[in-house]
């Protein structure tokens, strides 16, 4: 551990050290304190619940056999290099722990990736995410599995895309046309589709659901007025035993209504766009913890779902089955997609390298000033 607060300090200046790890020690006592109110009251809030019979176990529901599970994530990275940007998003679709596998058809390849070089703008890296989200959603709605997980809230790809689309349109109308831009334009009729599709969850034989890691919503905490500091996740963490579940709870509504652009005045994409805001406005979450080694999940479900405690129970056996191993504290197939997709920033470097060597295959003058412009400053990622 010495050593390796050595090698992590070793650019920093001595004082700024010290100064930051006394001051580390006096957050340490705040979240002490934030924490400690929490085991308090433990006993109170969890009477909350009972009293409201939001706790339920998953033991009351009717026993349903393993169903078959995948896992879908993707990221995205932006390279700075000196004369252009280098972009790539990617989206991974994995199976779950085997028995049981899914027999079905299931459509190969199990990604999708986006690879292309772009202008100099600060705005590409919204643009590829939208991409991104794009992929994730095609792959969850081809899944033929009994559940498909997906990281994050459901909300999230709503949010990304408006944000892409209003940015592609806006290069649109400067007379902008981006590779990465026409890609997102080409892929959006697709995308309500799938987003709609997942969102509903209309079939009865398979169900998609979002695992949030990180969430600032509070249904329960408005509910019971808990306090702010934490959100329900945190607070359920403290309170849920192994087994135990939340009974579905709306999810949240934000303070503004949902909106989502559309790049064209189609009248299918239009309808699609409300369709997509309606269901939206009747997801649910439920809060489970399936055994002493993980954290609470918090899952987000379409209310055909919800209503409907036979698809409860084959949600949560899905979810107990896929972690089940301790030491990884997420669904199983999540985990190892999330493993993958971390790694394309990473990888971005030797994508540049195999396209700076082509270049120098091609290129008749000085190789020199090839190397100058495809020389790389900074990567930004994300999922």
């Amino acid at each position: 551990m010495e050593k390796s607060n050595k090698i992590l300090f070793a650019e920093l200046p001595e004082a700024l050290v010290e100064e930051m790890l006394s001051k580390s020690e006096q957050v340490g006592d705040k979240l002490y304190d934030a924490f400690k109110e929490i085991q308090n009251n433990k006993a109170r809030l969890r009477e909350q619940l009972e009293q409201k019979n939001i706790l339920k176990k998953d033991t009351e529901l009717p026993y349903v056999s393993p169903p078959t599970t995948c896992g879908i994530d993707g990221s995205y990275a932006v390279e700075k290099l000196l004369a252009t940007d280098f972009v790539a998003c990617a989206a991974v679709s994995i199976e779950g722990l085997t028995p049981p596998s899914e027999k079905r058809f299931w459509e190969k390849p199990y990604h999708r990736v986006f690879i292309y070089p772009e202008k100099h703008d600060p705005d590409t890296g919204t643009i590829i995410r939208g991409v991104m989200m794009e992929m994730e959603l095609e792959l969850a709605a081809k899944a033929p599995h009994d559940i498909v997980f997906l990281d994050g809230s459901l909300t999230t790809p709503l949010i990304y895309m408006n944000q892409a689309i209003n940015k592609m349109l806006e290069w649109k109308n400067e007379g902008i046309y981006t590779e990465v831009g026409e890609e997102l334009e080409k892929r959006f009729g697709g995308f309500l589709e799938d987003y709609k599709t997942i969102l509903e969850s209309s079939r009865t034989d398979k169900m998609w659901v979002s695992l949030p890691k990180y969430t600032t919503r509070r249904e329960l905490g408005k509910m019971f007025n808990w306090p702010s500091h934490y959100d329900d996740r945190a607070v359920l963490n403290t309170i849920l035993l192994p087994s135990e579940f939340t009974s579905p709870i709306p999810l949240e509504k934000p303070q503004q209504t949902w909106h989502l652009r559309i790049p064209s005045n189609e009248k299918k994409l239009e309808t699609l766009k409300d369709e997509i805001i309606s269901a939206i406005t009747r997801l649910y979450v439920i809060y489970y913890r399936p055994h002493n080694w993980t954290p609470v999940f918090r899952i987000e479900i379409a209310s055909s779902v919800a209503e409907n405690n036979s698809r409860i129970a084959i949600l949560l056996q899905g979810l107990k089955y896929q972690s089940g191993t301790p030491g990884i504290i997420e669904p199983y197939p999540l985990y190892i997609a999330d493993r993958m997709v971390k790694h394309l920033g990473g990888a971005i470097p030797a994508f540049r390298q195999t396209a700076t060597r082509r270049m120098t295959e091609l290129h008749k003058g000085d190789i020199g000033e090839i190397f100058f412009s495809m020389h790389g400053y900074r990567t930004e990622s994300g999922r």
